[in-house]
């Protein structure tokens, strides 16, 4: 509704402070007072409001200046000329849209030399030319739309009063202007997945400041070095042990101290023990059991027998490996490299390696059965069948009036390889070849990989199950030596000691003497583990006497994902790099 006006100016009806009565009015001055300190415009002041329909709110505002400076000679006039209306959209007020209706006046340029004859007042506080929204809510919208994505951020804008479609919010966000460059002096350096496996960036965090600085396109040793160059100033790097970055800091600041990141070295030495299992894994699977000291209960070590259709196609799977391995080992025992035999068979790189240090066959390991419902009364059953009771059934009610909630038929499928003889129902065809329990699970080993992490793993967090498997392994001679020299490193990273400069550090002489023992210790993969090492020895000594690392740098790298997949992949990389920069 429109407003009174007293003496030809515009007012509002408004309660005083200390009431005089319901009648009472505001002057004009101290109205527009009050509301210039309720909705604050920048330069301007609020002449009038009114609403328009049921949901808007419309305020007339004019500007607070007298006159105005030509934009071409810089003099300024008071000579008004004549005045035209702007409706810019503005920020909401209590939850509603608020749309100005910004009277704008036009003046006289009085200076002769000038070219202008008229020239408008600037708004350059609250809006820009040919805008139709003010500077304020345009960074409230980009904003959101950086936050939450262009379509998100229109679906957010919504029931916030400040509606933009999301071709406006790329609008805004390409056109939102960088923050300023800072030099950092601690940098984390890590590459990112722009399209796995075929596509990939460069992250660089301030470390100090806990930002990201900038982000690349490609995580080349020439693209991050130009940066380096740029960007003087970075006295540490810290860096996965990626040679480009290291080729990169090398030549972009030869200067810089360079720290190899810390849980790269233990995924490193866990990756080298793998790989000495994948070639010594079928002589490790001969060794004899360690027999157990606890009378414990026996765990279940298989899963439910499996169907005549998935062990055919278990053997038929076998039967490729095994063609693949033995092609892989003519091939590379006739001299081929490595890459050349992957191109040739079509194989994944770590595939090739694997079975190109494979001593023998590397047979699948056989997986741990998953908790059941049947696990808490293992016992039960076992007395119950030790006392002649092969009915499954009769174990079926047993159990569930001690609150087993499953069906029998899980019990049938336990008892079916324990019975001493077939039950009734079994055919008479399937009789003789009925399946028995044996022990080869029991004296089966679990997959390298599993092996390599139980080895490096301190002796206190491994249960007794773990420990025994260890114990078994370790008769191996050579294997009880790689295990060793696996937990003195790990062990060696993990407890690192931080020191002043000027004094010894014991990390550094315990990382020497585990470097010259491991150089010369007999094993292809540990000497070469160690020699890689010993290749960027200032970057793993500062590793192991400095606080810095790249832990911080990887939880970027996961927000950068966030932001990435909130884009469905159709974003460009301009964009997506503003949103790693400017997003809060």
């Amino acid at each position: 509704m429109g407003l009174p006006r007293f003496g030809g100016s515009p007012a509002l009806c408004v309660e005083p402070a200390c009431g005089t009565g319901q009648g009472s009015r505001l002057p004009v001055k101290r109205l527009q007072s009050k509301m210039t300190s309720l909705y604050s415009i920048p330069g301007c002041h609020v002449e009038r409001v009114a609403r328009r329909g049921s949901a808007q709110a419309r305020l007339t505002v004019r500007s607070e200046s007298v006159g105005a400076q030509c934009p071409s000679c810089k003099s300024r006039s008071t000579a008004p000329h004549s005045t035209y209306v702007r409706h810019p959209t503005d920020l909401p007020c209590a939850g509603r849209p608020v749309q100005l209706e910004l009277r704008v006046r036009r003046f006289y340029c009085r200076n002769p030399e000038c070219s202008r004859r008229t020239f408008t007042e600037p708004v350059s506080r609250l809006l820009a030319a040919r805008a139709r929204r003010t500077r304020r809510l345009a960074t409230a919208q980009c904003a959101v739309g950086m936050t939450a994505g262009a379509e998100a951020g229109a679906r957010l804008l919504k029931p916030l009063a400040m509606p933009a479609s999301p071709d406006t919010l790329l609008r805004l966000m390409h056109r939102a202007p960088r923050p300023a460059e800072k030099k950092p002096r601690v940098l984390g350096v890590d590459d990112w997945a722009l399209r796995k496996g075929r596509t990939y960036g460069s992250i660089l965090v301030d470390l100090e400041a806990h930002r990201v600085v900038d982000v690349l396109p490609d995580r080349s040793a020439p693209t991050v070095s130009q940066w380096l160059q740029r960007h003087r100033g970075v006295q540490v790097i810290t860096r996965d042990r990626s040679s480009e970055y290291a080729r990169a800091a090398q030549a972009g600041a030869p200067k810089a101290q360079q720290v190899a990141d810390r849980w790269h070295l233990l995924l490193n030495g866990r990756q080298m023990v793998e790989r000495w299992l994948t070639g010594a894994h079928a002589r490790l699977r001969a060794l004899p059991c360690v027999p157990k000291s606890s009378a414990s209960p026996r765990p279940r070590r298989s899963s439910f027998p499996r169907t005549r259709s998935e062990v055919s196609a278990g053997e038929e799977s076998r039967t490729r490996r095994l063609a693949t391995y033995q092609e892989v080992r003519r091939r590379h025992l006739a001299g081929e490299p490595l890459l050349t035999i992957r191109r040739a068979l079509k194989l994944a790189r770590e595939t090739v390696r694997k079975y190109a240090l494979a001593e023998a066959f590397p047979e699948r390991a056989v997986r741990r059965p998953g908790p059941s419902l049947l696990d808490p009364y293992l016992e039960h059953l076992a007395r119950r069948q030790a006392e002649g009771c092969e009915n499954a059934l009769l174990l079926w009610r047993e159990l569930r009036a001690k609150g087993y909630p499953g069906s029998s038929r899980q019990v049938h499928r336990w008892l079916q390889t324990r019975r001493a003889a077939p039950a009734r129902s079994t055919p008479r065809a399937r009789r003789d070849n009925r399946s028995t329990p044996t022990e080869a699970c029991a004296n089966s080993l679990p997959s390298p990989r599993q092996l390599a992490w139980l080895c490096v793993q301190p002796l206190s967090a491994l249960s007794p199950t773990d420990k025994a498997l260890l114990v078994r392994i370790e008769q191996d001679e050579e294997a009880a030596h790689v295990i060793a020299l696996a937990r003195r490193f790990t062990q060696l990273v993990r407890e690192r000691g931080i020191t002043h400069a000027a004094k010894p550090n014991p990390s550094c002489k315990a990382f020497e003497a585990w470097l010259r023992e491991a150089c010369t210790c007999g094993v292809r993969a540990v000497e070469t583990f160690a020699a890689g090492l010993e290749q960027e020895g200032e970057a793993i000594r500062a590793a192991l006497t400095t606080p810095w690392s790249n832990a911080q740098v990887e939880g970027q790298v996961t927000r950068l994902k966030f932001l990435k997949r909130q884009m469905y992949g159709r974003a460009s990389f301009d964009l997506l790099r503003r949103r790693v920069l400017l997003a809060v």
